[in-house]
């Protein structure tokens, strides 16, 4: 896939175990720019990204640690995010949902001033580069139901699941049980980010 996001030369990256699987980890020295879901239907590719050595990413490591540890219900690290205007809008507005709650496509596009665009919405929460941090599994279809995610739908009520946990005082999930490999069945989507 040539994502030109992925290919700077200035980029590093590492992965990560966690509950989701191996995560990809990208960044430009100073900001996260990405993080994908490895063992997921839409692996990342490394393109022209660096591994610098020992452990980098620290910040991120420790912080996604405690998250999925229910200690931590909002992240504080550097985000370069790139895309389009309105899919920054979109990012931004995705990052501003409580942890614990979920908004449907339509209820974002009228945060952003753009009621009607539920649909442009969904597309710009594909193309999400960081996910998790940037919480494009809170999105929900129109009747709170369940929608598609590029991580996998197991990932995607896990994450729920774990927020929930941790909103309520009950704690995060125990386990999750996910599918094996890229070749597991699920719903299609854009190729793009993890949302």
């Amino acid at each position: 896939m040539g994502d030109a996001r992925l290919d700077p030369p200035d980029r590093i990256h590492d992965l990560v175990a966690s509950p989701l699987g191996e995560l990809l980890l990208l960044g430009d020295g100073g900001s996260l720019t990405g993080l994908y879901m490895q063992d997921g239907p839409h692996p990342a590719p490394v393109g022209g990204a660096r591994s610098p050595g020992a452990a980098p990413f620290p910040a991120v490591r420790a912080q996604l640690g405690e998250y999925f540890a229910g200690e931590r219900r909002e992240f504080e690290l550097a985000l370069v995010a790139t895309g389009t205007d309105f899919q920054r809008r979109v990012w931004d507005e995705l990052a501003r949902v409580a942890l614990g709650e979920t908004i449907t496509y339509g209820d974002l596009a009228r945060r952003i001033g753009a009621a009607g665009a539920a649909r442009a919405v969904g597309s710009a929460n594909a193309r999400n580069p960081i996910s998790v941090v940037i919480p494009c599994h809170r999105l929900v279809g129109s009747g709170r139901e369940l929608t598609g995610y590029g991580g996998g739908m197991e990932r995607k009520r896990f994450l729920l699941a774990l927020e929930a946990g941790v909103a309520s005082g009950a704690g995060p999930p125990r386990a999750i049980t996910l599918p094996s490999g890229p070749s597991s069945p699920a719903p299609r989507r854009r190729r793009g980010g993890p949302g």
